[in-house]
C-alpha cells in the first residue's frame, strides 16, 4: 500500500510542528510558566473516572464569564488554543490570513485542512503592514485573521490603531490570540467585542501556570459561538483540566504573584542582557524575550552544553534566539551562562 497516494493534497507538504524533548538541567524554551499549581491537584482525587466530563463545562465558562465580565454564552472552551484555531478555520474555512513570522499553528491547520493561507510579513519593527494587511483584505477577502498580540516570537503587541482599522475594514472574522496578554502592560481588546461583532478573543491557560491541562477559550458574538460548537467534539476538556483549571483560577492571589513575578524577571533579563557584548535583546510583552545573537547556532549549542535549553528560531528570525523568563535563579544561571558564550 503505497500511503502516499491515500493522504489529501497539501499533507505530504507539510511539516509536523515540533514539540520534541531535549533532555536539559534548565528548560526555557517553550514559553511556560516557571511556576505551577499544585495545591490545586487534590481535586483531581474526586474526579468519578467512569463518567464523561461536562460536555458544556460550565463551572469553567461561569467562572471565566464572572472574571472577564462577559456571559457565559460568550465563551467557548477548547482543549488549548490549538483545538479553538482548527474549529474556527473548519467552521469558516478560507483564506486564512495572518503576519508572519507568528504562531505556527495558524498555517499548518490552514494547510491540513486545505484552506489557503496569505502570510504577510511583518515590517522592520515587527508591527504589521497596515498598507499590505488592507491591500490583501481587499484582494483575497479573507474569512479569518489571526493577529497574536503580544506575538510569538517577537514579543511585542502591535499598534492598536491598525488592528482597529483592519477589524473596521474586514467583512471577515478577526482573531485577536491573546495568549500572553496577562503579562502585557496592555489591555487588550476584550473591551472593544461589545463594539466588533468580527472580533473573536482567544485565550489560553497555558502560559499561566497550567500548560498540562491544556486548556484555552475563545470570546466572541453569541452567533459566533453557536456555529463554531457545531464542530467541536464532545467532551473535548476532560474532568480533570475542568476541574483543576477552576481550582487554580480561584486562586487569584497566588496567580497574580506569579504573573508579576514573571515580569519583574523579564524586565531584569532585558537589562542584563543588554550589557552583554554580541547580544541584542528585543523589547518584551510577553513571558519571554527573543534575541539576537552573532552566531546563533553557537550560542544555542554552547548553552545546551551547560544544560541550558532555549528556542533557536534562527531559520524564522535571522540570528535569533528566544529564551523564556524563569526563576530569579533560572534567569541568574542563564544570564551567567549567555555572558560566557555570546562573545
Amino acid at each position: 500500500m503505497d500511503v502516499k497516494k491515500l493522504v489529501k493534497n497539501g499533507i505530504p507538504r507539510l511539516t509536523a510542528y515540533n514539540a520534541k524533548e531535549i533532555p536539559c538541567r534548565i528548560k526555557l524554551d517553550a514559553n511556560e510558566s516557571p511556576y505551577g499549581f499544585s495545591s490545586s491537584l487534590k481535586v483531581a482525587t474526586s474526579i468519578p473516572t467512569n463518567r464523561y466530563p461536562d460536555a458544556e463545562a460550565k463551572e469553567f465558562r461561569n467562572l471565566i464569564s464572572e472574571e472577564l465580565g462577559v456571559k457565559p454564552e460568550n465563551v467557548l472552551h477548547g482543549n488549548g488554543s490549538d483545538e479553538l484555531i482548527y474549529y474556527l478555520i473548519t467552521t469558516f474555512g478560507g483564506p486564512v490570513c495572518y503576519p508572519v513570522p507568528t504562531f505556527s499553528m495558524y498555517g499548518i491547520i490552514s494547510q491540513a485542512l486545505s484552506e489557503k493561507k496569505i502570510e504577510i510579513r511583518l515590517d522592520e519593527e515587527f508591527d504589521l503592514d497596515l498598507d499590505k494587511v488592507l491591500c490583501v483584505i481587499k484582494r483575497e477577502k479573507p474569512k479569518l485573521i489571526f493577529f497574536s498580540s503580544p506575538n510569538n516570537p517577537t514579543g511585542n503587541c502591535y499598534s492598536s490603531h491598525k488592528i482597529l482599522k483592519i477589524i473596521e475594514v474586514s467583512r471577515g472574522i478577526v482573531i485577536l490570540d491573546e495568549a500572553y496578554q496577562p503579562f502585557s502592560s496592555r489591555q487588550g481588546f476584550l473591551p472593544l467585542l461589545k463594539d466588533y461583532e468580527n472580533l473573536i478573543i482567544l485565550r489560553t491557560l497555558s502560559k499561566i501556570g497550567l500548560a498540562a491541562l491544556r486548556v484555552g477559550f475563545l470570546i466572541a458574538d453569541v452567533r459566533i459561538i453557536k456555529e463554531v460548537n457545531k464542530v467541536r467534539l464532545p467532551f473535548n476538556v476532560n474532568s480533570f483540566s475542568q476541574a483543576i483549571a477552576v481550582a487554580a483560577l480561584k486562586e487569584k492571589r497566588q496567580l497574580h504573584s506569579h504573573v508579576k513575578a514573571i515580569v519583574s524577571e523579564r524586565e531584569r533579563l532585558l537589562d542584563e542582557m543588554e550589557k552583554i557584548i554580541g547580544i541584542r535583546p528585543f523589547p518584551s510583552e510577553a513571558n519571554f524575550i527573543l534575541f539576537k545573537a552573532r552566531d546563533a547556532d553557537k550560542v544555542y549549542r554552547a548553552l545546551l552544553k551547560q544544560g541550558i535549553l532555549v528556542r533557536n528560531i534562527k531559520d524564522v528570525i535571522k540570528d535569533c534566539l528566544r529564551v523564556t523568563v524563569g526563576t530569579p535563579d533560572e534567569n541568574t544561571a542563564f544570564l551567567k551562562a549567555l555572558g560566557k558564550v555570546a562573545l
